[in-house]
């Protein structure tokens, strides 16, 4: 199975996890805007993949500018998921004290 496969196949699960995790409202909200934040990454990814091979006949991996401006919503995705997360341990914790 080629990467490219894996990584459309690999969407099917994701989108799954969403649904379950939107539905049962438990996940902090910051923490779920990053996890939908990360569906921007793979549509922002795809075509600057795309992009990269015809227009530098490369990899997206290896055009710095054009990795670097996908990688950025991996990198917001991953903080909103982290501050939502630390956000509600924070909120527990001060129920508990």
């Amino acid at each position: 199975m080629s990467k490219e496969t894996l990584f459309a196949v690999s969407l099917f699960p994701y989108l799954g996890f969403l649904y379950f995790v939107t539905k049962s409202g438990q996940t902090p909200r910051l923490a779920l805007i990053g996890f939908y934040i990360l569906l921007v990454f793979v549509a922002v990814t795809i075509p600057a993949g795309i992009y990269a091979q015809q227009a530098y006949g490369s990899e997206l991996a290896n055009v710095d500018w054009l990795h670097g401006s996908a990688e950025f919503f991996l990198t917001l995705s991953n903080i909103f998921v982290v501050l939502g997360f630390r956000n509600a341990v924070k909120k527990l914790h001060k129920t508990n004290v």
